[in-house]
């Protein structure tokens, strides 16, 4: 099985960023709402997890069909190559959605396509008894758009936003996934300073320690899909070889972070110690109307309170206010914020260079971005 169509699912607002990281890694793709798909072999599975920072999870398309009634659905399911897929003891629970389709019970669309795979397996593996499901996990969804069904495994396992070392979250956490796409829509590059003063419980800040030293986003962390005999441990072995190769751990960072809170300092600091970037960001407890710089040409990335809890408004544009007040003399630095608040602007005393639409879980939010008009100086090198 060298030729496998993979899917990399995306939250709103995301897919573009999604996109571009699977052709950074050397794959053609065609990008769509919620999903980049692409053509690849085993090992890519490997790298794709291992690698996308802002992807939600890779999943493996079985088929794709149309199916409007039950039957066509489990004829059409059993039909598919399960046995090229899921061992004799493989774990192989059905969940499913439904969107705008004739078969719009999800419970019996599930229950469809298990008995569709169990039967498919009897005959491949020549059995008529039960199937233990005591071995790997093989997680299959059916998802109906319109009456096409489109069956997928997922090979992530947990939701790849799950880095591996998050100790503590405090209150409302922004998404690892959300907070590299913050950086990577920046543009900011190793080689200046960077700061979050809005940083909590520290994803914004460790997601760019990651990508200035290049450091796999899933260097620390197992996946589902490690434990599949055909994908075997030697390719596994190989795309982690490569993660080591890649990182670029002696390169010096000037990162920020900073918070109103003192427990959220501790909390984040404790979050990095983990990680095993603690060495590699400055914490602080500040407000930030005290945030003052002499350095230049640096980025300030943050995920500020978005004042949508009863009594917090005012304060929240108080803070706006303070911020842009703050940052005005930084004209060259580059300024992204997001928040769901729709006077951000007029708070803050200056529109924005672009927003773009992006979504904070279930959050309609902008990212605000103010582009610095300095260019800085060429590097030498």
């Amino acid at each position: 099985m060298n030729k496998l169509t993979l899917i990399a699912t995306s939250a709103m607002g995301l897919e573009a960023i999604v996109g571009k990281e699977v052709k950074d890694l050397g794959y053609e793709c065609k990008v769509e709402n919620g999903k980049v798909t692409y053509e690849a072999d085993e090992l890519a599975i490997c790298r794709s997890n291992l690698w996308l920072r802002t992807a939600d999870r890779i999943k493996i398309k079985v088929g794709e069909f149309q199916a409007k009634t039950f039957d066509e659905l489990f004829e059409k399911t059993k039909a598919l190559n399960w046995g090229d897929y899921l061992p004799v003891n493989a774990e192989f629970p059905v969940i499913g959605k439904s969107v705008k389709s004739t078969l719009a019970s999800v419970p019996d669309c599930q229950g469809i396509v298990k008995k569709a795979v169990v039967e498919k397996l009897k005959s491949h593996y020549k059995t008529t008894g039960w199937f233990n499901e005591d071995g790997p996990l093989y997680r299959i969804e059916v998802a109906l758009l319109k009456d096409v069904a489109t069956i997928t495994i997922d090979a992530s396992g947990s939701g790849l936003h799950k880095r591996g070392f998050r100790i503590d979250q405090g209150g409302a956490p922004i998404k690892e996934t959300l907070a590299a796409a913050l950086v990577l829509l920046s543009r900011w590059t190793p080689d200046r300073p960077f700061v979050d003063p809005f940083c909590g419980s520290g994803t914004i800040p460790m997601e760019a320690a990651l990508i200035g030293q290049n450091i796999a986003p899933g260097f620390n962390r197992e996946f589902a899909s490690e434990k599949w005999h055909w994908i075997g441990k030697e390719k596994w072995d190989l795309a982690r070889q490569e993660v080591e190769e890649k990182a670029k751990y002696d390169q010096p960072l000037d990162i920020q972070a900073a918070d109103i809170d003192h427990r959220m300092i501790r909390i984040a600091e404790a979050n990095a110690e983990e990680a095993g970037l603690r060495e590699l960001i400055n914490f602080k407890q500040m407000q930030v109307k005290d945030f003052t710089t002499t350095k230049e040409f640096g980025v300030i990335v943050g995920n500020p309170p978005y004042g949508e809890r009863l009594g917090e408004k005012r304060a929240v544009e108080q803070m706006y206010k303070e911020m842009g007040q703050a940052f005005a003399p930084l004209d060259t630095w580059s300024i992204y914020m997001l928040t769901s608040h729709e006077g951000f602007e007029d708070f803050y005393g200056k529109p924005a260079t672009k927003k773009r639409k992006l979504f904070n879980g279930f959050i309609k939010t902008d990212f605000y971005q103010y582009w610095s008009n300095v260019r800085p100086p060429r590097n030498k090198d």
